[in-house]
């Protein structure tokens, strides 16, 4: 049955796979093509969080806009201002302008995946829903580190990769829309608030924020990190790339392990083994920056950071009704986001004021700080959720529709 449902969604992976490499592509780009500019590392670095913050409203008001003007209309009208936005960058040299077009870039992808989500839903059934959203997770995630090979493409007067993220944007509209031979209704998802959140699942709600912290720091500050020890172009895309696939793999196997034991102590690991590689590649790094240790090092601290968000979901829904699932989702995703708009800035000014390997630094200050929750929750008396469910992988780029992925999720519409 899931073979069946990947064949018949096959075009949806397809256009977000492009979407990814586009997206994944141009976040390390704009580092680099910025310091090329001599914008100092904090203007990239607030630069960069302009997408986060944008996003944050992206998520809130997507839903509303597929809910009133349809899935196809959507996905074109979003599709085609991020694609404009690509092609800005490079008639522009300044931080306010670049600032400007990462917002629009930030508020129009949520509604992309808001799209690609609710139509993956639609062609799922609860025997397959896992293995979609997996199969949806991974595409996210390998796109974004494919974007970053694409990095070592020679581009002399420094346009063609910005013509290349515009034309994959393009690109992802001709399997999404022909894909979709049919309108499909769309309600956006309930939300519980933060405060209901919190009390609901505390360690829950503070690993997706503090996560959200750590994503932004990574994925923004590692450019920052690799142009600041003297890396190339195609050098800094590998690192980032290396940190991306090392999420990946750690993914699935912390996911399997928390569904055996305690999820609190497998946070409580993860983090204290995110924290000491932190730490190996702070004192390390610019010793053993021309070797392959430091992919490997930097991979290790994917593979530990990444899930945690993920993990941090599970417990939740641990702790959850099925019909509350796809709401809390919601209020989750946007904790996460906040954590994302403040993590550029924090890896940057670390980068700026301490030298490159404070940012790793600042992730083991992070990891700390999650690990010291985890372990705080866990002594505190709190039992642990009697009925678990399965964790699933969840990337940082989703929104709260893929919830609806989830098996154990049952959404109730609220009534007036």
């Amino acid at each position: 049955m899931l073979r069946r449902g990947i064949m018949e969604s096959w075009p949806l992976f397809l256009g977000m796979l492009l979407l990814m490499i586009s997206n994944g592509l141009l976040v390390t780009l704009l580092t680099l093509r910025a310091t090329d500019l001599g914008f100092t590392q904090t203007e990239i670095a607030f630069m960069q969080a302009a997408y986060p913050l944008a996003a944050l409203f992206g998520c809130l008001v997507a839903p509303k806009i597929v809910a009133r003007v349809g899935h196809i209309r959507s996905f074109g009208a979003l599709a085609s201002l991020c694609s404009t936005a690509a092609l800005i960058h490079m008639v522009t040299a300044d931080p306010w302008s670049w600032a400007a077009m990462r917002a629009l870039a930030g508020f129009c992808f949520p509604g992309l995946y808001v799209v690609a989500e609710s139509w993956l839903n639609g062609r799922a059934d609860n025997r397959t829903r896992a293995g979609l959203l997996s199969i949806y997770f991974i595409t996210q995630t390998g796109g974004v580190a494919l974007g970053q090979l694409l990095l070592g493409i020679p581009d002399r007067d420094g346009n063609l990769l910005f013509v290349i993220v515009s034309v994959l944007i393009s690109l992802s509209l001709v399997p999404m829309l022909l894909s979709a031979d049919r309108g499909q209704a769309f309600e956006a998802p309930a939300r519980l608030s933060v405060r209901e959140l919190f009390g609901l699942s505390p360690l829950g709600l503070s690993v997706s924020f503090l996560n959200g912290l750590s994503q932004g720091a990574f994925y923004v500050g590692l450019g920052l990190f690799g142009v600041a020890i003297g890396l190339p172009a195609s050098q800094v895309g590998l690192l980032v790339a290396a940190g991306t696939l090392g999420g990946v793999l750690g993914q699935f196997p912390l996911g399997a392990l928390s569904d055996r034991i305690d999820r609190r102590l497998v946070i409580a690991g993860a983090a204290g083994v995110a924290l000491i590689a932190c730490l190996a590649v702070w004192m390390t790094a610019t010793r053993l920056a021309d070797g392959p240790w430091l992919y490997a090092a930097v991979a290790l601290v994917g593979a530990f950071t990444l899930p945690l968000y993920s993990l941090g979901v599970a417990h939740t829904n641990d702790r959850l009704a099925p019909a509350q699932m796809v709401a809390a989702s919601g209020g989750l995703v946007l904790v996460m986001n906040v954590g994302i708009v403040l993590g550029p800035p924090a890896g940057g000014l670390a980068i700026t004021y301490l030298g490159a390997p404070a940012l790793f630094a600042c992730l083991a200050l992070l990891q700390g700080a999650t690990a010291l929750l985890a372990v705080y929750r866990l002594v505190s008396g709190e039992k642990r959720a009697e009925e678990t469910g399965t964790a699933l992988p969840v990337g940082h780029a989703a929104t709260a529709v893929a919830s609806r992925l989830n098996p154990e999720a049952r959404e109730v519409v609220p009534q007036d």
